[in-house]
């Protein structure tokens, strides 16, 4: 069985709106390892409408972008890609698939059937996973930046605090740090 990890750009106030992230070269590097390193991407749909529309195009070399975004869009567009959705059941991407039913059924299996793991990159869903006890890591990467708006991390609470116990903290070059906690169980 495959781990679930929930990675995600956070400011220090906690917000997770992806456009206060530094997206720069190491940024880019760092995403792609952890993409490397998992055996399939899970999104919610909202999520996954926002890389639908861009990562494709970028892959193919429709867009204009720098060596490090397109090595990322070619990785993104070749790793299988999971969607939880209630609303579309049509995901044209490549290699998109959609997890539909019972939501903690549907994880479960796909981490029991992916043993490299699952990388989670959707905020909302983290919250509904992390409700069902089925997240195990979180690889956050804090940003050197205060937002001062939402959205944020959990705002939607969780039932109880969630222990976790520090793997490693590493500073990158434009101040930001990924942090890699596990969960203490």
């Amino acid at each position: 069985m495959g781990l679930l990890t929930f990675s995600l750009n956070v400011t220090l106030d906690g917000c997770v709106d992806h456009q206060e992230g530094i997206a720069d070269d190491e940024t880019h590097a760092l995403f792609t390892r952890l993409m490397d390193e998992s055996g399939a991407m899970l999104w919610g749909r909202v999520t996954y409408e926002m890389m639908e529309s861009h990562w494709p195009a970028v892959a193919r070399g429709d867009v204009e972008a720098p060596p490090a975004w397109r090595e990322w869009a070619v990785k993104l567009d070749a790793k299988p890609k999971w969607v939880v959705s209630s609303s579309r059941s049509d995901f044209p991407w490549a290699n998109s698939h959609h997890i539909a039913g019972d939501l903690r059924a549907g994880v479960q299996k796909l981490k029991d059937e992916t043993p490299a793991g699952v990388l989670l990159g959707s905020g909302a869903l983290a919250t509904e996973l992390d409700r069902l006890d089925l997240i195990d890591e979180y690889r956050l990467l804090v940003q050197p930046r205060i937002a001062g708006h939402g959205p944020t991390l959990f705002q939607s609470g969780l039932p109880a605090t969630r222990r976790l116990e520090l793997i490693s903290a590493d500073p990158l070059r434009n101040g930001a740090v990924a942090m890699h906690y596990r969960r203490a169980r």
